[in-house]
């Protein structure tokens, strides 16, 4: 799903980009990666609560890595039907 997303141009990358898209309302839905430093998660998840946007951490790095085809830690969805789409395939377990 993540890859769908990079390619149909609805998923951005790194934490400052990430951050930068959430302080503009651009953001659905943050991942960060389950082993991401604690200050890193702290600082996209203040600005992430701030806009009420979800967060998911249940992936590794490499996780998340493997899915893009790029090392990222921190992950942003753009499109709210890619968001729904995600949320509801890791609530199926896929």
């Amino acid at each position: 799903m993540l890859g769908l997303a990079e390619r149909a141009g609805k998923l951005v990358t790194g934490q400052e980009i990430v951050t930068v898209g959430l302080k503009a309302k651009k953001i659905k839905i943050v991942i960060l990666a389950s082993d991401i430093q604690p200050d890193t998660s702290e600082k996209v998840r203040r600005v992430a609560g701030k806009n009420e946007i979800k967060v998911i951490s249940d992936f590794t790095s490499n996780e998340l890595s493997h899915a893009i085809g790029k090392k990222r830690k921190v992950l942003g969805i753009t499109d709210a039907g890619f968001g729904k789409a995600l949320v509801q395939k890791i609530h199926e377990g896929v």
